[in-house]
């Protein structure tokens, strides 16, 4: 669909008295691309620490986790009687339940520091949850004091061990006899270990319950809903790996200070970017009341006026919407060639909020050049 002569002519004109003026254009692009810099930077590393903070879920892969109904995140498990376990692999539509073990240790290394380790054991029988391996042989793991290290951001904390490699633990000797790779690292900047249950409870100290968590396979999707209710009946909670993920996560919007801050920050973007661009913008149309003067005077219509400076308010706010995108991508993957640990990632969900707060900014920042250059009389203009 072309616009006709007359209003291409019209965007035209718009545009040059846009960029004509360049110290006010590039002070309007620099409020926009500092604001969704912002935006995008502060949604990123919040979007970042929440893939982190499910690393565990997401790289064992379970499709349902029984837990205390009081859990609220992966790291704060409460023990369950061995009972439940029992009772989950009798329920009908259940293929078969396992227990999970996730816990905390010191590591002692040969240099003689120490080094806090998340250990998680896998049950004997089936290792369902074991990650992929880069090196070693899985069935390596039922040997003596065995452990599989996670070769991730954290891997160098424990000097970079190789199959082979001996620790303490614990004040129990560990032997790495493979190294993994997961989909995800940690939030909690700690190396990970993997062996089998049994082994993980006796190496680190426990209540009387032992078991973290229960992993359900069910026969068929049809077959969940009927095992979170019996799971209900028993008092305790079944999740799917999707609403175990939503669980943590709203964990740490609501129930911890860092949604807050995020959300202050990303008010703190929006009203810079808004101030910036609006009032630079409403002096530029100021300055230029007598050109849309003498445009009105020669027949342009109001809408053609409002049409003109809509878009070069929307035209400057994407302009500086690409830019802060692009800057903060740029910066992001710097920071991620030097700062392994750096969680930031860019989704989908930052883009199109961003972008939305732009939309609100060019249209607020239009509102107020609007209703000026609608009062004007076309008299006025000559008579000064």
């Amino acid at each position: 669909m072309h616009l006709p002569i007359q209003k291409r002519g019209l965007l035209i004109i718009a545009y040059k008295l846009l960029v004509n003026d360049r110290s006010k254009f590039f002070a309007l692009l620099m409020g926009v691309t500092f604001a969704v810099f912002l935006m995008i930077e502060m949604t990123s590393m919040f979007a970042g620490v929440l893939k982190r903070s499910s690393a565990t879920v997401d790289n064992i892969g379970a499709e349902i986790w029984v837990m205390d109904s009081a859990v609220q995140n992966v790291s704060s498990a409460i023990p369950m009687p061995d009972y439940l376990l029992d009772a989950a692999r009798s329920i009908e539509g259940a293929a078969y339940a396992v227990p999970v073990f996730t816990g905390n240790g010191l590591a002692h290394l040969k240099d003689g520091t120490f080094q806090a380790v998340s250990i998680i054991g896998l049950d004997d029988s089936s290792l369902y949850g074991r990650p992929d391996l880069e090196a070693g042989n899985i069935a390596d793991i039922y040997g003596q004091d065995a452990f599989i290290i996670v070769k991730d951001n954290e891997y160098a904390k424990l000097e970079n061990p190789v199959i082979g490699t001996e620790f303490e633990i614990n004040d129990h000797r560990g032997v790495i006899i493979g190294v993994a790779k997961v989909a995800s690292g940690g939030l909690f900047g700690i190396p990970t270990l993997y062996t089998t249950y049994n082994r993980a409870i006796q190496v680190l100290p426990q209540l009387r319950f032992t078991i973290s968590y229960i992993l359900i396979k069910p026969k068929s999707a049809q077959d969940i809903l009927h095992i979170k209710q019996e799971i209900k009946n028993l008092g305790y909670l079944a999740l799917t790996h999707e609403e175990f993920d939503q669980r943590i996560s709203d964990f740490y919007k609501y129930q911890t200070g860092f949604g807050i801050n995020l959300l202050l920050m990303t008010v703190i973007s929006f009203v810079v970017g808004l101030s910036i661009s609006g009032q630079t913008f409403y002096t530029f149309i100021l300055e230029n009341l007598e050109k849309f003067g003498a445009l009105k005077a020669i027949g342009a219509k109001s809408s053609e006026l409002i049409m003109m400076i809509l878009f070069q308010a929307f035209f400057t706010c994407l302009t500086g919407y690409g830019l802060g995108v692009g800057i903060c991508s740029l910066l992001i993957m710097l920071a991620k060639m030097r700062l392994p640990d750096y969680a930031a990632i860019i989704t989908f969900y930052n883009l199109a909020f961003a972008f939305a707060m732009v939309l609100i900014i060019a249209s607020i920042s239009s509102a107020a050049a609007i209703r000026r250059v609608l009062r004007i009389e076309p008299f006025d203009i000559f008579r000064g």
